[in-house]
């Protein structure tokens, strides 16, 4: 376990060097992550959230740990043993990282060099535990003097790969082209958002506020690693069934009329009630009018985004050029993108849940069609079309909680992106729906706020929430899991009054 922790140790500072993606548990992580059934990636997401990627990395470290003990009990009886299990973890972790999008040879390189080190600590380790021995078969665990030396180093050994691997790890996650963000000046825009009504927030509290906090805005996707794109070497390809094919870089993007819109996102994993979903200020360029540039030709029904870690997704043509704010998104809540939301370029489509439209990290665009291609969802299993459906959510109270007779704020959010939330009702066990006050919205491409004034009697109570769209059309009471276009039902909390 000692010569395992060297080996990730010393891989961990080097891929900070060859790029986050060449560390051993990152890359075996990201093969684990294309390969696994989207049964699997749902539970996750189910059991784990945004935490998903830190508990893949978690178990990961916790295999190779398991693995490391049983390699460790039979390099006793045989150097050679120990010898080819750490060659192995080093063969799998360099073969995993050469094979991912985008990688090169030097990707290897983390988990070759990681891989000499740890069998040169295990030869060591093995060396101190045989040395001295008076008899044959004897071990320095014979020897109480000879134990404690050996388990000094065997001990300092796992303590130098531990915090050379957490220290690699936290050096790979703070080296995100911050100095290169920091330098990026957003253009002022051509179509400024809206100013925000006094009534868009209700200020209740536990209740979601209408502008997400970057720091807690929702990030579900593929990479264990944000992708670190140097925005000076950025460039956006834009080709197949196109009459006019174009290449951008980061400069001429910026250099085009902008607009900037409030966009709510939610991903097709939220499970009713669920937190899957944040809402913020985008500054971008229309993708419409960079499709109109290059002219999709006849049949070109589905654009291909695809981002430097190679996630593709595929969105309807036509929806991008229906008049709705659909960009290529630079700049989040009046800064530059965060990295771990995709900087320097990511798209932004209202109405669609992300997986279909919400290209992080962006490196490509291909025109093709839906019957030519299929896109890294849907190949496991996911609807080709995905449009937001209506929902809503209590956030206070909070399922559980217990509250004293009398007026009780019942508050939540409610979503029909695209088609705008007209009426919100809630219920009362079994009573009659009551109308909910709902607050302002700056379109119909963002969430809602809404409350109620609930006179709350003594007893356990439980508390259901509707929404209905503006074309008329209430969200079904029928409850469906996400797979495979996203979760249905009326959320509904318990309350207790006393």
């Amino acid at each position: 376990m000692a010569a395992a922790a060297v080996a990730l140790g010393v891989a961990e500072p080097l891929a900070v060097l060859t790029g986050a993606r060449s560390a051993p548990l990152v890359a075996v992580g990201g093969v684990v992550v294309d390969t696994v059934p989207a049964s699997v990636k749902e539970f996750a997401v189910r059991a784990f959230y945004t935490h998903d990627k830190l508990a893949l990395l978690v178990g990961t470290g916790l295999l190779v740990a398991v693995f490391a003990a049983v390699v460790g009990i039979l390099v006793v009886r045989r150097l050679r043993y120990g010898l080819a299990g750490v060659a192995l973890l080093g063969v799998v972790g360099a073969v995993a990282a050469v094979t991912r999008h985008g990688a090169s040879w030097v990707y290897a390189l983390p988990s070759v060099i990681g891989a000499l080190a740890g069998m040169g600590v295990l030869t060591v380790l093995r060396g101190r535990l045989v040395a001295g021995a008076g008899r044959v078969g004897a071990t320095a665990a014979d020897d109480p003097a000879g134990r404690r030396r050996f388990l000094q180093f065997a001990g300092g050994a796992l303590g130098v790969g531990l915090v050379a691997g957490v220290g690699g790890r936290w050096l790979a996650a703070r080296r995100n082209l911050s100095v290169a963000r920091a330098a990026v000046t957003l253009p002022v825009p051509a179509s400024p958002a809206v100013a925000l009504p006094a009534a868009v927030d209700f200020r209740v509290r536990d209740l979601a506020p209408f502008v997400t906090d970057v720091r807690d805005f929702y990030r579900i996707d593929t990479a264990l690693s944000a992708p670190e794109v140097d925005p000076a070497s950025w460039r956006l390809r834009i080709h197949g069934r196109v009459r006019n094919p174009l290449t951008l870089t980061y400069q001429q993007l910026l250099a085009r009329p902008m607009i900037e819109r409030y966009i709510t996102l939610a991903c097709v994993s939220n499970e009713v009630g669920g937190n899957l979903i944040s809402n913020a200020r985008w500054l971008g360029v229309p993708i419409k009018d960079l499709l109109d540039e290059v002219e999709p030709l006849d049949g070109a029904d589905q654009l291909v985004s695809r981002s430097v870690d190679g996630f593709t997704a595929g969105t309807p043509t036509a929806l991008l050029r229906d008049g709705r704010d659909a960009m290529l998104a630079v700049g989040m809540n009046g800064q530059p993108l965060p990295v771990a939301h995709g900087f320097p370029v990511r798209m932004v489509v209202p109405g669609l849940y992300g997986y279909v439209s919400a290209t992080k990290w962006l490196a490509e665009w291909e025109l093709s069609s839906f019957k030519d291609f299929d896109a890294y969802w849907v190949r496991r299993g996911w609807a080709r079309q995905a449009p937001i459906k209506t929902e809503s959510r209590i956030d206070t109270p909070l399922d559980g909680a217990t509250r004293k007779p009398g007026p009780v704020v019942v508050a939540g959010v409610a979503w029909a992106q695209h088609r705008g939330v007209g009426k919100v009702e809630v219920r009362v066990d079994d009573g009659p729906w009551r109308e909910a006050s709902l607050g302002a919205v700056p379109s119909i491409d963002t969430w809602r706020q809404w409350n109620w004034q609930w006179d709350a009697k003594p007893g356990r109570h439980r508390l259901w929430v509707r929404a209905t769209d503006n074309g008329g059309q209430t969200q079904p009471e029928d409850e469906a899991s996400p797979a495979p276009d996203g979760a249905t039902g009326w959320h509904n909390v318990e309350v207790t009054v006393a």
